[in-house]
C-alpha cells in the first residue's frame, strides 16, 4: 500500500497533521490503536499557561524566553505566529467551534473548582476573563444521582472562595437507572449515549429548569453531546440561564466528540484511517524509512514518501521505560533526557513537583526530523508529545505543542 505520507498515531497531533496534508491534496494514512489523550480532554487547548513556575497571561511574550530545547523555541516565534492563524479556521472546517485568542489567555473552571489559564475552549465551556471574579452571585451546582466522577462539593468550595453562594443538588432520571445500578457503568460517555435521545434530553432540561428561578447560573457535568455538537446550543436556548459545563473524570465526552469530528474531517478529505492497528516495525533503507509493517496487515508493506511519528509519550506508549533506559519502540530513535540508567534522576519523589521524565522525548533536528544513532532520518518527522524539551503538565502547553508542531511539519512536507 502506497501513500504520500503515513502518520503513526491518531490523536490530536496525528489528526491535525493529516487534515492539513489532506487539505493540500496529499494522499495520507493514519495508523492508530484507537484511544488517545483526547479521551482525557478538559475541553480546552492550552498554548502556554505557566513558565518558570509563574502563570502566563500573554503566551507570545513569554515563548521567546523558553529554553532552546523547547519545541516552541525550535519552531521560532515567527513560525508560531504564522501557524496560530491557521488553527481556528482548521478546527472550524472540522465543525469544532472554539473561543479564545493566542494573544491573551482566558480562564476555565476545572473539575476541582479552580481557575486555569488556557488558549482555546470549546464553545460548550464557559470562558472567564478574570480568575478572581465571577459574573454570578447565586450558583446551583447540579449532579446526577450516582454519578461519582463529578465532585460537586469541590466545585462549590472553589466557587464559594470566589464569592458565590452555592446550592448543591442531585437528581435522577428513569432512563439512567439501568446504568446507575452499576457504578462502573455510570461513566460520562455512557451517560452521554443515553442523552443522545431527544426525549431524554428534554426530561433533563426540565429537571435543570427547576433550579433556575433561585440561581443566576447552573453548573453541570459535561455528560451530553457525545455525537451531537449542537446539543449545548439546544440546552442554553431552553434553559435561558447561564449553563457552565465542567469536565468530569475521564473518559471525556467533549474529547471523544472532538476526536470523532477530526477523524471525520480527515476521512472526508480522502484520508485513510486504520483504526485498531499498530506498527510493529519500521524498515530502513539508508537514511530513509522505506516501509512499515503493522500487526493487522501482516507482510503487506506500508510505503510512503514521508512518515510522521505522532505516537504520544509514555501514556500511549510512544515512549517506553524499562529498568535501565527509556526508548522509542518502533524505530529505536535517539531519546533526549535520560543521561544514564539512574532512575532516581528521572523523577522527583514529590508528586506535584516538576517531573524530569515528562521532558524526555525523541531527538530531532531543527525541522523535527528524527535522529537515530546521531544521524538524521531524512523522511521521518516527529510531532506532538513524543518530542522532548517541555513539560506539558507544568507548562500547560501540551495541546499547543501537538497542534503547532504538526502544522509546521505538514507545511515542511508540502513545500
Amino acid at each position: 500500500m502506497k501513500f504520500d505520507t503515513i502518520i503513526i498515531g491518531g490523536g490530536l497531533s496525528g489528526l491535525i497533521c493529516g487534515i492539513r496534508l489532506a487539505e493540500q491534496g496529499k494522499k495520507c494514512a493514519i495508523i492508530t490503536m484507537g484511544q488517545s489523550a483526547l479521551h482525557f480532554f478538559s475541553g480546552s487547548f492550552d498554548l502556554l499557561g505557566h513558565a518558570d513556575g509563574k502563570e502566563v497571561t500573554s503566551p507570545l511574550a513569554v515563548i521567546p524566553t523558553l529554553p532552546a530545547v523547547h519545541p516552541y523555541a525550535r519552531m521560532g516565534i515567527e513560525a508560531i505566529k504564522n501557524q496560530l492563524k491557521e488553527v481556528k479556521p482548521l478546527l472550524m472546517r472540522a465543525g469544532i467551534k472554539v473561543h479564545g485568542a493566542h494573544e491573551t489567555n482566558h480562564y476555565r473552571l476545572t473539575p476541582i473548582g479552580v481557575m486555569k489559564p488556557t488558549w482555546l475552549s470549546l464553545d460548550d465551556f464557559t470562558r472567564f476573563d478574570n480568575p478572581t471574579e465571577l459574573p454570578w452571585k447565586k450558583i446551583a451546582v447540579l449532579n446526577l444521582a450516582g454519578f461519582l466522577d463529578f465532585h460537586a462539593q469541590f466545585i462549590a468550595d472553589g466557587l464559594t472562595k470566589l464569592g458565590a453562594e452555592c446550592t448543591l443538588a442531585a437528581f435522577s432520571l428513569e432512563e439512567l437507572e439501568s446504568i446507575r445500578r452499576n457504578p462502573s457503568e455510570m461513566r460520562s460517555s455512557n451517560i452521554a449515549k443515553v442523552f443522545e435521545n431527544e426525549k431524554t434530553r428534554a426530561k433533563l432540561i426540565e429537571k435543570i429548569k427547576a433550579y433556575t428561578e433561585t440561581s443566576d447560573c447552573i453548573v453541570f457535568p459535561s455528560v451530553f453531546g457525545l455525537f451531537s455538537p449542537h446539543a449545548m446550543e439546544d440546552f442554553r436556548a431552553q434553559i435561558q440561564k447561564p449553563l457552565c459545563l465542567i469536565s468530569a473524570i475521564p473518559p471525556s465526552v467533549s474529547g471523544i466528540r472532538t476526536q470523532l469530528m477530526l477523524r471525520q474531517r480527515f476521512q472526508e478529505l480522502g484520508g485513510t484511517y486504520m483504526l485498531g492497528d499498530t506498527v510493529k516495525e519500521g524498515v530502513m533503507e539508508g537514511d530513509k524509512v522505506h516501509h512499515l509493517l503493522t500487526h493487522n496487515h501482516g507482510d503487506i508493506k506500508m510505503q510512503a514518501t514521508t512518515f510522521v511519528l505522532s505516537t504520544g509519550s509514555f501514556f500511549s506508549h510512544g515512549l517506553v521505560a524499562d529498568p535501565y533506559s527509556i526508548f522509542e519502540p518502533i524505530f529505536g530513535l535517539d531519546v533526549e533526557g535520560p543521561c544514564d540508567d539512574n532512575r532516581q534522576k528521572w523523577y522527583d519523589e514529590q508528586l506535584f513537583n516538576k517531573q524530569p521524565y515528562l521532558a524526555f522525548g525523541v531527538s530531532t533536528d531543527s525541522n523535527f526530523k528524527a535522529k537515530k544513532d546521531g544521524l538524521v532520518i531524512d523522511n521521518l518527522y516527529v510531532s506532538g508529545s513524543v518530542l522532548g524539551g517541555c513539560d506539558p503538565l507544568k507548562e500547560s502547553c501540551g495541546a499547543g505543542v501537538s497542534i503547532l508542531t504538526s502544522l509546521q511539519i505538514a507545511d515542511e512536507i508540502v513545500h
